[in-house]
């Protein structure tokens, strides 16, 4: 395993995906749907692919979706009248989390480059530092909408709905009700206010999304709640050099996720993007794959080359 550490580290493997970030999100995105000619049919991928659960928030119902979202596996699996506890849904997200962390949410989440195109688009950029509170809420709506009401609230067959899945998720609406609709007529005649209302919630998130940066991700997603958790334990790490940081302020002024680089590496709501490598001025901040020592060493000497 120490080798396999040696052999990415040696190459920057890191260094690599952080200077092509957009290109990376790009290809994940195509990646978990390369079934590009369902939204011409209106239809859905309901292949053996299908059962297997995607890294990143990427709705089932979408056309050319080849997996399916972690977050929708795990509801229905409570939402099922024969609820069992789902070993692999769980295990799968710990073992991505484990991994990486919320990398994930940086680099291979098609809503969360959704939402960073959306912010590129020139206009003022406003700040989020004084709305830190809000960034609880993505873990109530984990226990409450994606767990506890899919065990609480059931009918008479012994099931419940996927409450976040279909009352909050623009993703859901993104990717799956409105291609759908467009390309089926079937499915147009049969909208109504639940589709309306989650029309509404995305068009929210569209305009948030332009002027605050990632206000889904910081706010709302369960899934990036999750993945948080284990930032402070995955194999990929952040580090700083305290010989070599001047406590400039410079990686907390360049992070749009609000983290202070300098005194948290760790910080739940890090997604490893990267920003604070590349605006270090003495190259305090680096990377690497626990379990390697020298590649803990090298660090900082190979983290900008």
């Amino acid at each position: 395993m120490n080798r396999f550490f040696e052999w990415i580290k040696e190459r920057n493997f890191f260094s690599i995906l952080r200077k092509n970030r957009g290109a990376v999100q790009g290809a994940a995105t195509l990646m978990t749907n390369v079934h590009v000619w369902n939204f011409f049919k209106g239809t859905i991928y309901t292949g053996a692919a299908k059962q297997v659960c995607v890294p990143g928030l990427n709705c089932y119902s979408c056309p050319g979706a080849t997996g399916a979202c972690p977050i929708g596996s795990f509801q229905a699996v409570v939402g099922s009248s024969k609820f069992n506890f789902s070993y692999y849904i769980i295990g799968i997200l710990i073992l991505f989390g484990t991994l990486t962390g919320r990398l994930i949410c940086g680099f291979l989440c098609p809503f969360g480059w959704f939402q960073d195109l959306l912010h590129k688009i020139p206009t003022k950029k406003l700040s989020t530092e004084n709305l830190k509170y809000l960034r609880y809420l993505k873990y109530v709506i984990l226990l409450v909408f994606v767990w506890f009401l899919g065990v609480l609230i059931v009918n008479k067959a012994g099931g419940s709905d996927p409450y976040f899945c279909k009352y909050i998720c623009p993703q859901g609406i993104l990717e799956g009700g409105i291609p759908l609709a467009i390309a089926n007529a079937s499915i147009r005649a049969t909208l109504g206010k639940l589709f309306t209302w989650k029309f509404i919630i995305l068009l929210s998130f569209v305009v948030l999304s332009i002027f605050f940066y990632r206000p889904f991700c910081k706010w709302i997603c369960p899934l990036g709640a999750f993945y948080s958790l284990f930032n402070k334990v995955s194999f990929y790490k952040y580090h700083v050099d305290e010989s070599l940081c001047v406590h400039c302020g410079k990686c907390k002024r360049t992070c749009k996720m609000d983290v202070d680089m300098s005194s948290n590496q760790s910080a739940l709501e890090c997604i490893r993007c990267g920003k604070c490598v590349d605006a270090c001025p003495t190259g305090a901040i680096s990377t690497s794959l626990s379990g390697c020592a020298s590649c803990k060493n090298k660090a900082k000497n190979n983290n900008q080359s």
